[in-house]
């Protein structure tokens, strides 16, 4: 039996899976991600560990955060300390005696949901992850998009507001800092200042400062309307930069993942209508569908199981 093995690593744990011939996940282990000024050496062991649990004997696929080269290199990530030209798949496949795969986490994910989720079948879409920050990935004319060295996909770093908040990559405005489960949370603090959001506040303790997104979720799920204006205003800024993208790549899909797929009932809705609203002549063109996604969790490593097959 062909047993595709593939790992997502994420700032705090470790993931991966072994999949069978079909695509489905038959076994699943995880450990946490190592950390601190020496953790390199000791993620190469995780990795390694991992893989020999989970069976791997052929090919192995590793998807990791932050800007990864088409030859595999590792440049820069925000969670994993001490990176600076990691070497990662060489070390590991050095270690294992197999080939190793490695690419974007968020790009694997894309992969995962576009061959075995949400976008199967399509041959043009684009994923957006909204987690703490947002990463994506781009499938165009059925291939996947690298860009020249590799970095394309980081989508959450789109300035929509010049003169908006600083985002921890140093500039201002940039998308995630509104759109994701992070920026979430800032709308409901700007607004529970203004002595708004009551059941929201009363959710995180009664102090304003540590409303978080899972907070509003809460309240809106209880039918709050302030909270749920939140959300309205949340969708907005979502909307906003899918329209970005669609002028720019014009894709079939887009696919929503990350942790606030989660509360994929609230936030779909007006994500659609602010989009309709805010597309260029959406009344000339087909409207790509929104769609949450499929894989949950597991989005990563599968995504980075199936790697070595994508071209």
């Amino acid at each position: 039996m062909i047993r595709r093995v593939g790992i997502d690593v994420g700032g705090t744990k470790a993931l991966g899976v072994a999949l069978d011939e079909t695509g489905a996940v038959i076994a699943e282990d995880r450990r946490p991600t190592p950390r601190g000024d020496h953790s390199l050496e000791p993620l190469v062991d995780t990795l390694v560990e991992l893989a020999e649990s989970l069976g791997v004997d052929g090919s192995l696929g590793v998807g990791v955060p932050g800007l990864v080269t088409r030859e595999g290199v590792l440049r820069a990530a925000p969670n994993l300390d001490g990176v600076a030209d990691f070497e990662v798949g060489r070390l590991v496949a050095e270690r294992l005696g197999h080939p190793v795969s490695v690419d974007n986490d968020a790009t694997c994910a894309t992969v995962a949901e576009w061959q075995l989720g949400a976008a199967a079948g399509t041959e043009n879409m684009m994923l957006v992850t909204l987690g703490t920050g947002i990463g994506g990935g781009l499938v165009a004319n059925g291939a996947v998009q690298r860009g020249l060295n590799g970095f394309a996909g980081e989508f959450g770093h789109m300035v929509v507001h010049p003169n908006g908040p600083r985002c921890p990559c140093g500039r201002r405005g940039c998308w995630e800092r509104y759109a994701s489960g992070s920026g979430l949370a800032m709308l409901a603090r700007e607004a529970a200042t203004g002595r708004r959001l009551r059941a929201v506040v009363e959710h995180a303790g009664g102090d304003p400062q540590n409303v978080r997104g899972e907070h509003v979720q809460a309240a809106a799920r209880e039918g709050d309307a302030d909270a749920l204006a939140v959300i309205d205003d949340f969708g907005r800024w979502v909307a906003l930069g899918l329209s970005n993208l669609t002028n720019a790549f014009d894709p079939e899909m887009f696919v929503l993942g990350g942790g606030l797929a989660a509360g994929a009932e609230l936030y779909l809705d007006p994500i659609v209508r602010w989009y309709s609203e805010l597309l260029y002549q959406p009344q000339l063109r087909p409207l790509p569908r929104i769609e949450f996604a499929q894989w949950g969790p597991l989005a990563g490593a599968v995504g980075a199981a199936l790697m070595p097959g994508v071209t």
